[in-house]
């Protein structure tokens, strides 16, 4: 077995994950600067930009499936949805399942924004293909999901 394929032994994971962290702070933060930039004409934050995604990606949702979904507090969710309905981006249905919480929806506009800033980015993040495998990617998505659930119990309202 080489090296690349053994697995980390317990004192060696903490190490090498903490360089998985030590990356995704400053990863994270250039990619919102960047998102920011490319949207300054549309005035849309990259909280907005998320929400129109998570609504693109899986439907109507309410605020609090929203949260959930970001793992990002309901007041925050609550905000950036406003900001996206005060630009047309977003609209308030009535719920079936909870007459209380309003289900959120994307608008026309809504949509052809996110569909138009999600072609951008795709195609900023094909200059990144380089010479990586389907193999590295799929490594790398299983580490950060591993990383993910082993945080499932942060409370993310407090």
């Amino acid at each position: 077995m080489s090296d690349e394929e053994r697995p980390l032994s317990p004192d060696e994971a903490g190490p090498r994950l903490m360089e998985i962290f030590a990356l995704i702070g400053p990863l994270y933060r250039r990619v919102q600067r960047k998102i920011e930039q490319d949207a300054a004409g549309q005035d849309l934050s990259v909280g907005v930009r998320a929400v129109l995604d998570l609504l693109r990606e899986h439907g109507p949702m309410t605020v609090p499936q929203m949260g959930r979904a970001q793992s990002i507090s309901r007041q925050f969710v609550q905000r950036m949805v406003n900001d996206a309905a005060a630009g047309g981006l977003v609209e308030a249905v009535p719920n079936p399942a909870h007459a209380r919480s309003s289900l959120i929806r994307l608008t026309d506009n809504g949509g052809t924004t996110i569909e138009a800033v999600v072609a951008r980015e795709h195609a900023l993040l094909r200059e990144a293909a380089d010479d990586l495998t389907t193999g590295d990617v799929d490594t790398c998505v299983r580490v950060l999901s591993r990383m993910l659930t082993l945080f499932d119990d942060v409370d993310i309202n407090s």
